[in-house]
């Protein structure tokens, strides 16, 4: 796992295809999330609290795999995105009557960043530097 890990770190075009899924994955989860009725019946199936916290962390995920430098730099460039990415979505979505803004999601969406780029971290700090190369 961490050889494979190490290879995806490791090359440019994979790390441009992950940053690039993050944003993707972001703007299908602004334009979904709000539309109208879909997100009540997104929480049919889980509650906001999950779905949160899933989102966020393979968003957090992805733009660790597409970032540069060192694990620990790595993970701070992903919590920072997400922290971003999670404002501008409770942002956008104080513009609609039937959603609102709120802080708790934010924190959720965070604490996903924080947990998954942990994770990630430690897995590419025992990864081999040079597998494959």
């Amino acid at each position: 796992m961490t050889m494979h890990l190490s290879t995806l770190l490791q090359n440019p075009r994979m790390r441009l295809l992950c940053l690039a899924g993050a944003v993707l994955i972001y703007l299908t989860i602004i334009t979904l999330g709000n539309v109208p009725g879909a997100r009540a019946d997104i929480g049919a199936y889980a509650p906001g609290g999950v779905l949160h916290s899933i989102a966020y962390a393979v968003l957090a995920a992805l733009w660790f795999s597409g970032s540069g430098g060192t694990p620990l730099g790595r993970a701070c460039k992903a919590v920072l995105a997400i922290a971003a990415m999670g404002a501008g979505d409770e942002y956008v979505q104080s513009f609609f009557p039937y959603r609102g803004a709120s802080v708790h999601d934010w924190a959720v969406d965070v604490s996903a960043a924080i947990v998954a780029s942990s994770a990630m971290a430690l897995l590419a700090a025992r990864a081999p530097v040079n597998a494959g190369h």
